[in-house]
């Protein structure tokens, strides 16, 4: 079942190792098929030396396994919050990078302060709140991704233009059009997040980035008169 996503999930997962974003298990890629509703994640606690593609595991939109032999991925309740509430999103990572981790547990927002993160991020990257003791005990996965949710919804953020959160005391999840791109994203806030604490230590005043630069460096690469790369067909 899912053939080509399974392929492209298991190339997105490998890429976290390849790429330097997780140290032993620490993440997961999923990516999902939105005609059938469904998706596919990597399993619990695999390493990703052992990692193949028939090990991956098919679920719903409600977390349930489809197909598999193999525990999904134990942040798969998130993804499905997300999944359900983004729907304009075709893949999740979900990481504990250092640097970006460092953001999250410090309960601090990525701000925005050169044209590397503007050609990515529309803005500063969110923080979202902790959960709380009751959300922990009745359901910590899922009400992870519904905090990331509320987050969005409280800021009037646009997944699409803010593919990244990270979640207090906890770590970074990003999303894209695919699985490949959501680790892309990952690749990317890491860069972000290294470049900013160097940046602080050099100039701890710095601002962040005028918002004229930061527009034109996101629309240039993500607005309806892109032209950043090359054109298409």
């Amino acid at each position: 079942m899912l053939d080509q996503l399974r392929a492209e999930v298991l190339k997105a997962n490998l890429l976290l190792e390849s790429e330097g974003l997780v140290k032993m298990t620490w993440g997961n890629v999923s990516g999902i098929d939105r005609d059938r509703g469904l998706f596919v994640i990597k399993p619990s606690g695999v390493s990703y030396s052992k990692l193949t593609a028939d090990k991956l595991v098919v679920v719903d939109l409600d977390g349930k396994t489809v197909e598999g032999d193999l525990n999904p991925s134990s942040d798969t309740p998130s993804h499905a919050v997300l999944y359900r509430e983004f729907t304009g999103i075709g893949g999740i990572t979900h990481t504990h990078s250092v640097y970006a981790t460092m953001f999250a547990q410090a309960g601090v927002e990525l701000p925005c302060q050169g044209t590397t993160h503007a050609d990515h991020f529309y803005g500063s990257v969110p923080v979202v709140r902790p959960l709380t003791k009751e959300e922990v005990a009745e359901d910590y996965e899922t009400n992870t991704g519904l905090a990331i949710v509320e987050r969005f919804r409280e800021l009037k953020l646009n997944p699409l233009e803010m593919p990244a959160a990270l979640q207090a005391f906890h770590a970074p999840f990003t999303w894209g059009a695919n699985a490949v791109d959501s680790v892309k994203n990952s690749i990317a806030l890491e860069t972000c997040a290294q470049m900013a604490l160097g940046t602080f230590q050099l100039n701890p005043k710095i601002g962040s980035l005028p918002d004229h630069i930061l527009e034109k460096h996101y629309q240039r690469k993500h607005g309806a008169d892109a032209y950043y790369g090359q054109r298409r067909g």
